[in-house]
């Protein structure tokens, strides 16, 4: 008899334990049933928020830009020259990300050029001078041809 008590109380707490256990093992279940779905959504539509994020930086480039042409073809030149450094200020910050850029290294190269030319078109502009329209003209269809937006 002295045997049978001692085993009871080991199988009272073993069994308490295994209770616990089990216990805490469903709420942890329930927990995961409802986290991961929505860590999974959340995950997708970061995503999606981030491509979205590069796209509309593009957008307001390509908008700065063809604003700029635009104003340069009014010979409304001191807008143009703002446009246009607004333009070519955002460009260089897209470029100088390196990977986090929205520009693939390929059209970050093939920007360069446009890039070079910075400084005669806002130069240009700073003079009221109208060849500057078309060269603002050229720089919007190289930037187009080249993002493809």
């Amino acid at each position: 008899m002295s045997e049978k008590r001692p085993s009871e109380p080991v199988k009272k707490t073993t069994r308490r334990m295994l209770g616990f256990i089990l216990y805490v093992a469903l709420l942890l279940a329930v927990f995961l049933r409802g986290f991961v779905p929505r860590w999974l959504k959340f995950r997708r539509c970061s995503c999606s928020l981030s491509d979205t994020e590069r796209q509309l930086g593009l957008a307001k480039m390509q908008n700065s830009l063809a604003a700029a042409a635009f104003d340069a073809q009014r010979e409304d030149y001191e807008a143009a020259r703002v446009a246009a450094s607004d333009f070519f200020t955002a460009l260089r910050t897209e470029t100088d990300k390196g990977s986090d850029s929205a520009l693939s290294q390929g059209k970050v190269v093939g920007l360069l050029p446009l890039l070079a030319r910075r400084d005669e078109i806002i130069t240009l502009l700073a003079r009221g001078d109208a060849s500057s329209a078309d060269l603002l003209a050229d720089a919007y269809v190289s930037f187009r041809r080249l993002v493809n937006l």
